[in-house]
This record gives structure tokens, C-alpha cells and sequence, in this order.
């Protein structure tokens, strides 16, 4: 009787760690399936910045930013709401970026909280003009709410020539610097 009553208890406890782990595993892919839906949405932002760009469309270029975005400019500017990243970009648009064409990869998608990803984008911009053709390193804090993903903070950051020394630094590294004139 003994021995039954403890293959009984056994087999529930056996059981109930069976259900437990097969719980935790469906809950880990139903993580596993939000998380690449929310990566998915976050590329076709990128994705949506991209066309608008090349298809030169203020409107179209801000649609994935929220409407109280800041967006701070490669040559530092910033502008503050899509309203203005629109018109911003609509003016270059017409302007001296009329004949460019970009290209976004992103680089990385970290997820600070569920709601909240830092992005990091890679862009390479081209035109006839060479003066116009540079590459830029982006970064994008995007957050999630009823509507989906949105980009509430960009800054844009010009990747500097490799070959321009202008741009080195021009501290000397620790182990050249000259003697303080201290005997060793």
C-alpha cells in the first residue's frame, strides 16, 4: 500500500513539473515570437525611412516617427515633432538632395524594456554630387504603444573619412609621451 501510495505521489509530482516545463517552454516561444515580430516592425520603420527618402517625400520619410519626435540633424540641427522632420526633409527633398538615393542596414537591435528598442543604423547616402556622397552611423530609440513601434528620438552622426587626419585625435598615447624629467 505504501509503495502504491508513493507511485501515486510520484507520478502527480512528475506530472506537475511536466506541465510546468511545458508551460514555461510555450511561454518562451510566445516571447520568442513577440520579440521577432516587434524586430520585424522595427525594419519596416527603417524600411519606411528608406522610400521616402529615395522616393523623395517629406511625408512618407516621417511616418515612422512619433508626432513628438526629436530628430537632431547630421550637421547638428535638430527639429523637434514629425510635422517638422517632414517639411524639413521635404525642403532638401526639392533642394541639393533632389538626385540622392539611401541605403539603411540596421546594425542592432537592443530592447532597453519590452516597450522601448535602441537601434543603430548603418546609411550610406550617394549622388552624382561627390560632395554629397558620405556614409552616417544612426541611432534611434524607438517605443512601442497601441499604434506600434515609433521613433521617438534620432540623431544622425556623419562617419568620418578614413583617409581625412583632420578628424585623428591629437593626444600623444600615454607610453610616447615625453619624460617628466623624473629619474626612473
Amino acid at each position: 500500500m505504501k509503495s502504491s501510495s508513493l507511485s501515486i505521489k510520484l507520478l502527480t509530482t512528475l506530472a506537475a513539473l511536466t506541465l510546468c516545463m511545458i508551460s514555461a517552454a510555450a511561454q518562451e516561444t510566445d516571447t520568442r515570437n513577440a520579440r521577432n515580430a516587434d524586430e520585424a516592425a522595427i525594419h519596416e520603420n527603417v524600411k519606411q525611412m528608406e522610400a521616402g527618402w529615395n522616393a523623395k517625400q517629406g511625408a512618407l520619410f516621417a511616418q515612422p516617427f512619433a508626432e513628438d519626435a526629436d530628430y537632431v540633424v547630421i550637421n547638428g540641427m535638430y527639429f523637434n515633432g514629425r510635422t517638422a522632420i517632414e517639411k524639413a526633409h521635404q525642403q532638401i527633398f526639392n533642394t541639393f538632395h533632389k538626385n540622392t538615393t539611401l541605403s539603411l542596414a540596421i546594425r542592432q537591435i537592443r530592447f532597453l524594456r519590452p516597450d522601448v528598442a535602441l537601434v543603430h543604423v548603418s546609411g550610406h547616402l550617394d549622388a552624382p554630387e561627390k560632395q554629397l556622397v558620405s556614409d552616417a552611423s544612426m541611432t534611434l530609440v524607438m517605443t512601442r504603444d497601441k499604434q506600434g513601434w515609433k521613433i521617438a528620438a534620432f540623431q544622425n552622426t556623419q562617419v568620418a573619412n578614413a583617409n581625412d587626419r583632420s578628424c585623428q585625435p591629437t593626444a600623444q598615447p600615454r607610453n610616447n609621451r615625453k619624460s617628466s624629467g623624473v629619474a626612473s
